[in-house]
């Protein structure tokens, strides 16, 4: 991943955070400054938050509505509940 090309010979997704990353870890004296960006590059890797969130949103949904979760809204008609 750090190699900077990703799966289709392009930049990798994540190639961005990493250099963001590795810049503040060469320029600091300190690098617990550097945490964030840490966090944003393991972040865009292992995706741990938003799956996190995506769970507690969909046991928030199952426990309003009797453990069935509603069918999402969708702008396409004919998919989903219209709005």
């Amino acid at each position: 991943m750090a190699s900077g090309f990703g799966n289709r010979g392009g930049p990798g997704r994540c190639h961005a955070f990493y250099v963001d990353f590795s810049q503040c870890m060469i320029h600091t004296e300190n690098p617990r400054e550097c945490n964030l960006l840490r966090e944003d590059y393991f972040e865009c890797l292992h995706h741990k938050k938003e799956f996190t969130r995506r769970n507690e949103v969909s046991r928030h949904l199952k426990t309003q509505h009797g453990g069935v979760v509603p069918a999402p809204i969708s702008a396409v008609p004919g998919e989903g509940i219209s709005a």
